[in-house]
Formats: C-alpha cells, structure tokens, sequence
C-alpha cells in the first residue's frame, strides 16, 4: 500500500524537477518572463523619444524662455481628448453618493454598509454598499431626514457639500538631506521636520486648510491631507467676461447632457489633481491594483506629445500656420478680432472635432487650455534635466502666490494662434478656474517599449 502512494509522488517529482529552475542558482523571485501592459481605455501610448523642447523661433512674448534644449522622455500614456463633463461627471457623482452612503449609516441603515457579519457593527470602519440603490425619491421621513444635507431646502443638490478629501507623499520632503533616514540607526535623524498641510472640515460645512510643522518619527508624517470642493465653477462663464450674455452657458454648461462630450472647464488645478487622485483609487479598486497612478502630464510630457513625434514641429498638426491648404482653420480658436465662429466654434467645442495629430491626439491646440503638474517658472528651461524634466513644486497654504503658479498649454477657444503653438507656454494659479482651463490626465508606462 505505501508503495501505490509513493510512486506517483516520485513521478510527479521528477516532473517537476524538471521543469523549476536550477537549485542554488541565482534565478530571481516571481513571475519571469515579457510584459506587455494593457491599454488603458480612451489613452493613447506615447512612445519614449528625444525631442528639442521650448520655442524653434524667437518669443513673441519677453518672459519666453528662448533657448531650446534637447530632452529624453519616457514611454507614457495620455488622454486620448481633454476630460470631458460626462467624464468629469462620473467623478462629482462618485463623491455625492459616497457622501449620500455615509449619511445613510450614520443614520443607521447599515444595510448601506458591508462588514463582517460574525463583527458588531464598526461605526468608523466598514465599506460602502455600492450594490445597493440610494433611495433618492424615498417618502419615508427618516431616510429623508439622512439625505438633507446634500440638499437645499428647495430640493436642489447643495454642490457644496461635494468634498472629496485625500492624501498624498510630500516626497519633496523626504528628500531633504537633513530628513535622510539612517539605515544604520533605524530611524531618520534626531530634529527630522516636515512642513505639510492639513484640512478639516467646521460645524458649518466649510473647508479649512493650514500649513503645519511636525516631527518625522515615520513615514506617515510626510502625508499631506486635502479636502477639495470637487463641483465645476460655473460662475467662471460670466465673472471672466463682464458686458457679455453668457447666462445661458452658466446654466447648462455641465448640467445638461447636450454638452457631456465637450471638455469640463471651471475646475482648478487642485480639483483636476484631486480628479487623478480619485481615478488612480478607481482602478485599483475595480481593474488592475498594479498599475501606476494617474497624473497631470510635466510640461515636457505635454509638449512632446503635442509634436506627435515631429521635433521641430511649430504646432501640433506639424505645419507653420494655423490653415490647411484650402484655407481651412486646424483647431478652435480666435482666428481674428471678434470673429470667434471662423473656425465652426464660439466657445469650446465637441471634443475630437478636428484631426489628430500623428500620435493619435485631439485638441491639443485650441478648444480649452490645460493644467500640466509643472510649476511655472520663466527660467526652469535652463535649470531641469534632460531626462524627463520637470520643474515641479508643491505649493502650500502659505506659500506666497507666486509659488502656487502652474503651467498650461495648447492655447484655447478664445486665444489668438500664438498660444496654439508647441512651445507656447504661459501659467494660471492652482486655485484659479478659468471657462478655458481643463485638463487630460497621463500615466507612466510599465515596462519595455511595445
């Protein structure tokens, strides 16, 4: 009878003898061989590449940094469009049903809620029931009493009360050389300090934020907490065009499902990296945990891109001007004084109304300008290096206003062609919203070149 068993654990031992790698041998852990990231939906793949970044001619503009330089970028992904208002959407519906989940348990209908069912109910730590339907038109008083926060006394959604909060690496800090951790020692060096910022929320529902100075015992003290407002300005519509009837655009713009696929405008930089934020969580929460986060793209990303592999390239479409042969305007923008329809558009348009350029990119001229994560600087061509430059600062709460200036590129619906170009740079502050102003988002590639 032991025989009948050992015989087949012998055969399957020299199976698999001979199939494992060499004992003693240095053959590395997990999973060996070629890998080929998936496509991320609505991204295009940019290929690594060298290209000559800033301007080919002289500034029309002084503060132009006007000496180019050759740079290396690496392989990234990037929206194939600007985000749009359906997109941007699905981000503002997000945080109020999770807000709206939240009210509910704390209300007490925990079947809102998932936990362990051999666990008393933990009133700060459980996950949110996405599978179960929020009772929006409930006429039972208790659940409508849960839900009235998100809601003025007239029944319209309180879009303030749409906070998402969030949490980030100050990474700027731990490089610091007095922050370096000694390894010898097992803790970063004695007088070790951060300066992050912090956010709370008062009794009244306002958003408050200050800069702080703590101790750097552990990796958690470089953490950076935000709460941001993440519904679109649509005052921007009339504040920044006084003697202008632009009512109709305030109220519609990104309510009505007319304009779902023409870019979200009105958001700040803050709420657009709060949006790469909550996408990166998305994925890993419902694709693949391993993937890199989402990101606004550097400048040079963003320039690089638009040349779609053409390197002296004065716009993205490679030519000098901004008409094709038969006199037909490229991209949406002011082609002369007033005369903002020459192009087929007033105001923003359509995403993907014009051609892509060679990489397979719409609009990265005209329709809206947009956010990169780069900090503005007029000489940051001179200082970056030459591999994946990036001059990037995270401002804080009380850094001066100067600090918190953020490169946008690609010119908009209401700039003249100057701005369309490549090169073309110019800055907003992060916590300005501009009916102009949007964004894509980039990831960073895993992996050898396709």
């Amino acid at each position: 009878m032991k025989f009948k068993h050992v015989l087949p654990i012998f055969v399957l031992s020299i199976i698999f003898a001979g199939c494992s790698k060499p004992a003693g041998e240095l053959v590395g852990v997990g999973t060996q061989g070629n890998f080929k990231e998936a496509a991320p939906y609505g991204m295009v793949y940019i290929k690594k590449g060298a290209f000559m970044m800033g301007s080919n001619s002289q500034s029309a503009i002084f503060d132009q940094p006007d000496d180019p330089k050759m740079v290396t970028i690496d392989a990234f992904w990037m929206d194939e469009t600007e985000i749009t208002n359906s997109e941007y959407k699905q981000f503002v519906y997000w945080v109020r049903d999770s807000i709206a989940y939240k009210l509910l348990v704390d209300a007490g209908f925990t079947e809102y809620a998932i936990q362990p069912k051999y666990e008393d109910f933990d009133e700060e730590n459980y996950a949110i029931n996405w599978k179960k339907k929020i009772p929006w038109n409930s006429v039972d008083e208790d659940v409508k009493e849960a839900l009235s926060p998100l809601f003025f006394s007239d029944g319209q959604i309180n879009n303030s009360r749409l906070h998402y909060s969030y949490s980030w690496k100050n990474y700027d800090e731990a490089a610091l050389p007095r922050n370096r951790f000694d390894v010898s020692k097992g803790r970063y060096p004695e007088g070790a300090s951060v300066r992050v910022d912090t956010a709370w929320i008062d009794e009244h529902n306002g958003i408050h934020d200050s800069t702080i100075v703590r101790q750097l015992t552990q990796p958690s003290d470089l953490l950076t907490h935000m709460i941001i407002n993440v519904y679109p300005d649509t005052m921007t519509w009339v504040r920044d065009f006084e003697y202008a009837y632009n009512e109709p655009l305030l109220l519609k713009y990104f309510s009505h499902v007319g304009f779902s696929e023409y870019p979200v405008v009105g958001v700040t930089w803050e709420q657009a990296d709060a949006f790469c934020n909550w996408r990166t969580d998305y994925m890993h929460d419902h694709g693949d945990p391993t993937t890199q986060r989402y990101r606004l793209p550097t400048e040079a990303e963003w320039e690089y891109a638009a040349r779609g592999g053409r390197k002296m390239a004065t716009y993205p479409w490679g030519g000098n001007y901004a008409r094709d042969s038969k006199g037909c305007f490229l991209a949406n923008f002011k082609p002369y004084r007033g005369s903002y329809s020459d192009d087929t558009g007033t105001a923003t348009m359509k995403v993907a109304q014009f051609r892509p350029n060679d990489f397979g990119l719409f609009d990265m001229a005209g329709n809206v300008a947009e956010w990169t994560i780069s900090a503005y600087n007029t000489t940051s061509n001179w200082v970056v290096n030459d591999l994946n430059p990036n001059h990037q600062y995270r401002a804080r709460k009380d850094d001066p206003n100067v600090m918190k200036r953020k490169v946008i590129k690609g010119g908009s619906w209401k700039d003249i062609s100057y701005y369309l170009q490549c090169a073309t740079r110019t800055y907003e502050y992060q916590y300005e919203s501009r009916p102009y102003i949007g964004f894509r988002c980039v990831r960073s590639h895993i992996g050898s070149e396709e």
